[in-house]
């Protein structure tokens, strides 16, 4: 099969790309090209912040910042709004200046091997509880607040610790012998 005939019948197999990808394309993309991202920072009144369970074979088990992968023609603002929705189940209000931006760089894994992650802080009031319908303590999905940030954050979001627990300090980490985090953009810094 040639090339050509290669990206015509993936071309036939997703007419909108912007309304999201097959995991085969999806994982085939991610394996070739960095992924970008947003993760909400979600908090409240009282400074608790507002995480999700996961448990998967790429991120691995744990708490994690909700988030989502950027679509086809699609903005970072409208990504925002879709990852509260889907993971959230409410709009929250949002600062539309990113925190950070963090470049992920997984060298042993080459699916979702590579990620541009935007950090945005977001605000729900205290009074909001999340349903968590169906889903037990360790289900995927089941959102909790929190006013520390827990032991068993996912390792790729260790670099987002120090603004879960409220600290500041300059970042550029490597996380275990397979994970290479850089911070490459904060507000206070400029770039």
């Amino acid at each position: 099969m040639s090339v050509e005939t290669a990206l015509s019948t993936l071309t036939n197999a997703v007419p909108d790309p912007s309304a999201g990808l097959p995991d085969e394309i999806f994982y085939y993309i991610s394996s070739m090209t960095p992924l970008v991202n947003v993760d909400l920072l979600i908090k409240d009144d009282n400074e608790r912040v507002l995480l999700s369970w996961r448990d998967d074979q790429y991120a691995g088990r744990g708490w994690h910042i909700p988030g989502g992968i950027v679509r086809f023609k699609e903005t970072l603002e409208s990504r925002i709004e879709k990852v509260a929705m889907n993971e959230v189940g409410r709009t929250v209000n949002y600062d539309p200046i990113p925190v950070e931006i963090n470049q992920m760089i997984h060298r042993t894994r080459d699916i979702r091997g590579h990620f541009l992650s935007f950090l945005y802080r977001c605000h729900l009031p205290a009074s909001f509880i999340p349903l968590n319908t169906g889903l037990m303590a360790e289900d995927n999905g089941y959102l909790a607040w929190h006013d520390r940030c827990p032991r068993n954050l996912l390792p790729v979001h260790e670099v987002y610790r120090r603004h879960i627990d409220r600290l500041v300090s300059e970042q550029k980490t490597i996380l275990a012998d397979d994970v290479v985090i850089a911070t490459v953009f904060t507000p206070e810094r400029g770039s």
